[in-house]
């Protein structure tokens, strides 16, 4: 049976289209449309409930050893109040999952993992910390709100004075008050824009949700489903656990190297990582010559020969362009190649393209 989250009767009232999403009933889209949210993030300012998120607690003295132990990237000179990125690897060197994970204080950290994988990941994690470290899942007591766009800023600045709004990219301020509501912001977010998220407890979602809307009404805020999240990050080009990152896909395969330290000393995975040597495949962007839309699973040849599949595809709305990300054989990955994309039975002409497809200071 699905969950739902504390706004689950706001986007009944905001006549959003619910659907089973990562064990939660969440909205897909508004009757804006997916269109028109994904453009208002680009453009004005769009608000999400991402409160489906898991939110797992470490803490004690072992906390940051066990941290670095886990997961692929180095926290040892994180400084308090900074934001971090990471993959989570079995010890075959695939990716349980990415998550991000902020540091408040020297012994506590605070970690956001994917929905669908939050109980996968908590069981791994408790049976993986070492001892002297305290884990806990207290995903159900809290509450994310992502405001999203170039008018994030302008909307924030109306609640916050300037020294509780974090400037810095992946930074964050832990303790904050929004109409006497204690929150924590980050610059972070999932849409290739700049924008917030705000942690609150549970029982204060409705009202900060719904402050956050009358604020933002002069900024053309509008909130946004799955929908638009979805194509936002997509276009964005950051991966989507279950897409372009799976168990049996490394870190490194899927272009994410940055978040690896191989230079640590030891962490779960680095063992098969070394063992397997350079990625033989590698994550590229596909853009549409001939006429057609690419999703996700589907073959991709060069001269008859099959060098990969789509993981993530659609028509983006900002770029006006049919887009996917795709995982090809490394020696034909060159941007400039021409391969076909089987799309229902018909083999179409596709171009492999850079990534990202869309950077914001572009």
């Amino acid at each position: 049976m699905e969950l739902k989250t504390p706004l689950y009767d706001i986007h009944l009232q905001e006549s959003g289209k619910i659907v089973p999403f990562g064990g939660y009933l969440l909205p897909v889209q508004y009757p804006t449309g997916v269109i028109k949210e994904h453009l208002a993030v680009r453009e004005n300012c769009g608000l999400f409930d991402v409160s489906h998120m898991g939110v797992i607690t470490l803490k004690g003295e072992t906390a940051l050893a066990s941290l670095n132990y886990l997961l692929t990237n180095d926290f040892t000179n994180m400084d308090q109040g900074k934001v971090r990125y990471s993959l989570m690897c079995n010890v075959n060197g695939g990716c349980i999952d990415d998550l991000i994970v902020y540091k408040l204080a020297q012994d506590y950290y605070f970690l956001v993992v994917n929905a669908s994988n939050r109980h996968k990941d908590y069981k791994h994690m408790k049976e993986h910390i070492l001892e002297g470290t305290i884990i806990e899942d207290i995903s159900d007591s809290v509450a994310i709100l992502a405001l999203q766009g170039p008018k994030a800023f302008s909307i924030i600045s109306k609640l916050l004075p300037p020294e509780d709004i974090p400037t810095k990219n992946y930074s964050a301020i832990e303790e904050v008050y929004i109409d006497g509501m204690k929150c924590m912001i980050s610059t972070t977010g999932y849409t290739g824009e700049e924008g917030y998220e705000l942690y609150t407890a549970s029982e204060n979602a409705v009202k900060l949700w719904k402050l956050l809307r009358k604020e933002g009404s002069e900024f053309n805020l509008i909130p946004c489903g799955l929908g638009a999240r979805d194509t936002l990050r997509l276009e964005a080009s950051m991966p989507l656990y279950g897409h372009e990152i799976t168990e049996e896909i490394t870190p490194l395969e899927a272009g994410l190297g940055f978040a690896v330290k191989m230079n640590k000393e030891d962490f779960i995975g680095k063992k098969a990582l070394l063992e397997k040597g350079e990625p033989k495949i590698k994550r590229v962007g596909l853009q549409m010559i001939d006429r057609g839309i690419m999703r996700e699973n589907q073959d991709i040849y060069l001269n008859d020969k099959l060098i990969g599949y789509t993981t993530s595809g659609t028509h983006l709305p900002y770029l006006q362009k049919a887009l996917a990300m795709a995982l090809i054989d490394k020696y034909h990955s060159e941007p400039g190649t021409i391969v076909e994309v089987d799309i229902r039975g018909k083999k179409l002409k596709a171009e492999i393209i850079e990534l990202p497809f869309y950077f914001r200071n572009k």
